[in-house]
């Protein structure tokens, strides 16, 4: 029972964070200022997490500085998935 309640609070975290990222990403092929409340607090909850991953993929070479696609939300969702994995046992 504790462990059907602990997969699924990891299961739920890690979905809203996946769920957030591609909103940034879609909200990112517009242009929309950042008044909006719901805009700021998605920037503000996704920014701290894909900043460490910018920083790895500039010194990488598939995100130098020259890169014109930023990468770093394709690469932090794998990072997710391959962390709910291992949390969950690959099972869920």
């Amino acid at each position: 029972m504790a462990r059907d309640i602990a997969a699924t609070t990891i299961n739920a975290f890690f979905y809203l964070l996946y769920i957030l990222i591609v909103v940034r990403v879609v909200l990112s092929w517009f242009q929309i200022t950042r008044r909006n409340v719901l805009i700021d607090l998605v920037y503000a909850l996704t920014e701290p997490i894909l900043v460490p991953v910018r920083a790895l993929l500039r010194k990488s070479p598939l995100g130098g500085s020259g890169s014109m696609i930023d990468l770093s939300p394709l690469v932090l969702i794998l990072i997710i998935m391959l962390v709910r994995n291992i949390l969950l046992g690959f099972t869920v």
